[in-house]
């Protein structure tokens, strides 16, 4: 498995270089249209779109993912998500499982700095490692979704597509449904630039960029991922790619056990070690 190290600063600059070369001319030249189109993400351009004839689908890769943390700097860059490390729409942990049989997570900042190779989980240090990995993670738009459920004014809701969004204008930050997700994949805006309508304790998380898919664009993060660990489409069209990957490779869900038939499916040790 490689590890890389990014640079929130350089790749701002676009100066980042990931070990080995993984990010070269052509996945930069891709960053550019990611940060151009986000006039205003909460009000998606729908324009001819049409939300009842999708079946969008999310699959992440784990045997694929470096852990390199782009996507983060890419979210919080596209959905303007606060810098600070406790406010995410999506990160990435690192799984690290050793000789005796123990599991170690942790998830330094994020990701958004990567993890240098020289390191690892904390509490596995010291120890003979026999398996790591990395596994990005964002909301799983539940079929079955506890914070659509918990939401007491509706603020909370599914798009005919699918996709769970959140108004700005009618949460009342209770707070309930970011206890009520069982991924942890939910936060209350703090006050400041990011608040929606200058309105702190908004709920927020991730909407699989709303803003882009409506206008036809693919979410930020798997725009900028140099490694593909991060596939996204129409699977009703049965020769897309997304549909071809999900025949042919069957990714699973994240802990089914939870009852929520989330519609992000895993490939790699993510499902294999759940």
């Amino acid at each position: 498995m490689v590890a890389a190290s990014v640079s929130r600063r350089a790749f701002l600059g676009f100066g980042l270089a990931i070990s080995g070369g993984l990010l070269g001319a052509a996945a930069l030249s891709r960053l550019v249209p990611v940060f151009a189109d986000s006039s205003d993400p909460a009000s998606p351009i729908v324009g001819h779109y049409n939300p009842a004839a999708k079946a969008w689908t999310f699959v992440v890769d784990t045997d694929a993912c470096i852990g390199c943390g782009l996507c983060v700097v890419a979210c919080k860059e596209e959905n303007n998500v606060p810098e600070e490390p406790a406010y995410n729409r999506t990160w990435v942990e690192r799984h690290v499982t050793t000789a005796d049989g123990a599991r170690y997570v942790d998830a330094p900042e994020a990701g958004i700095h990567g993890f240098p190779a020289e390191s690892t989980a904390p509490g596995a240090a010291g120890k003979a490692v026999t398996a790591s990995y990395f596994e990005p993670r964002l909301c799983m738009q539940c079929e079955n979704s506890p914070c659509t459920t918990v939401c007491p004014v509706g603020a909370t809701y599914r798009t005919e597509d699918g996709v769970i969004l959140v108004d700005a204008r009618r949460c009342i930050g209770c707070g309930y449904c970011v206890v009520a997700c069982p991924y942890g994949a939910r936060y209350l805006t703090p006050a400041g630039e990011h608040a929606p309508n200058d309105t702190p304790g908004i709920a927020d998380k991730c909407t699989w960029c709303y803003h882009r898919i409506s206008r036809g664009a693919r979410p930020a993060c798997v725009e900028v991922c140099p490694v593909g660990a991060r596939r996204f489409g129409d699977a009703s069209e049965p020769d897309s790619e997304i549909a071809t990957l999900v025949r042919e490779r069957n990714p699973q869900m994240l802990h089914p056990e939870f009852g929520t038939r989330p519609r992000v499916l895993y490939l790699g040790p993510s499902v294999e070690e759940a």
